[in-house]
């Protein structure tokens, strides 16, 4: 019953992809997803070279049989995207997601090696332009997003796009229970894209504090900040994120409007504000600065990706029982 364009053009059970995380995914998810039935994708960047890039490619390619994919950053702050499509040429995974940019050069480099193209979007106009490229897929990512989100909830972006798109959509933020994957399959998504709650996983390559703070934090104590990349990303208000606040300042504001500044100002924001999303990952320190999405109020403690994903199909088998009786009622 949860067969969809995701499952069937990938061959897999379950229509979920476990999303691309900064300084997050990493082999060991994504193999693990590969053997509990769904698909992985793992960002470029978290590859400080393109020897580990290119070394990463190789292990997954033998050990998920082809079965996952990559997240590349598609605009000029990405200084090694060329090297990464040219690893990507050499060793071609199941799909590569592009995110902050056009996709038009992957898509000519990547779909005669038979990469499916799946394009992160907020909004129609840009759905329709990626569509025209040639996209295979579309990643509608939402206001319950993780890391930098959309303006518009699920419920009313995935219709938008069937109404306006031809291509597939997955829809990408707010599912951390079976019951919410299947309210948005049932608004006509071909799958989800799930990554707050594989953070507190113990496969997961980060620290007992950001895992902990996955548990132990909500929905309601997740905040927007352009101050980490530039542009809205959603982080854990922690007492340093309340003390920076989550705005940038008058300066960068106008630096960042000027038309002559702002690709350098973007560049700047975007370097500084990794490196404390990366100290923040790896070690415990006052500057914490941990992105996540509202699905962290469904997670109850550290677990095995394996747990997790068996706590998600009983309920949504659960659900949709439920569903039914009413029904017969």
């Amino acid at each position: 019953m949860m067969s969809t364009w995701l499952t069937e053009t990938f061959q897999i059970k379950l229509p979920i992809i476990l999303a691309p995380m900064f300084l997050i995914s990493n082999q060991k998810m994504l193999i693990e997803a590969y053997k509990n039935g769904f698909i992985g994708c793992v960002p470029a960047l978290n590859y400080r070279t393109t020897q580990e890039f290119e070394a990463a490619m190789v292990e997954l390619l033998e050990h998920c049989d082809g079965k996952f994919g990559v997240n590349l950053i598609v605009n000029k702050s990405n200084i090694h995207l060329e090297g990464h499509l040219q690893i990507l040429e050499k060793y071609p995974p199941a799909f590569v997601i592009t995110s902050l940019g056009s996709p038009e050069e992957t898509i000519k480099r990547l779909k005669p090696k038979g990469v499916k193209i799946l394009c992160d979007i907020v909004d129609v106009e840009y759905a329709q332009k990626v569509e025209k490229l040639g996209a295979d897929a579309l990643i509608a990512v939402n206001s319950g997003a993780g890391g930098h989100a959309g303006p518009l909830a699920a419920s009313i972006l995935i219709p938008m796009l069937q109404a306006h798109c031809q291509l597939p959509v997955i829809s990408a933020g707010g599912v951390g229970t079976g019951a919410g994957l299947l309210s948005t399959l049932a608004l006509g998504a071909q799958g989800v894209s799930i990554g707050s709650p594989f953070i507190a996983t113990h496969e997961a390559p980060i620290s007992k504090e950001y895992k902990d703070a996955i548990v132990n934090f909500g929905a309601e104590d997740i905040v927007m900040s352009d101050k980490i990349s530039g542009t809205p990303c959603s982080v854990i208000a922690t007492d340093y994120v309340k003390k920076i606040g989550t705005h940038q300042n008058i300066l960068e504001s106008f630096l960042s409007k000027n038309k002559t500044a702002k690709k350098y100002v973007k560049m700047l924001t975007f370097y500084k504000g990794m490196k404390a999303v990366e100290k923040a990952a790896f070690a415990a320190t006052y500057k914490t600065v941990w992105v996540a999405g509202p699905s962290i109020e469904f997670v109850q403690k550290i677990d095995s990706i394996k747990n997790i994903i068996e706590r998600l199909i009983l309920e949504y088998d659960l659900a949709l029982a439920k569903i039914c009786t009413q029904q017969k009622k």
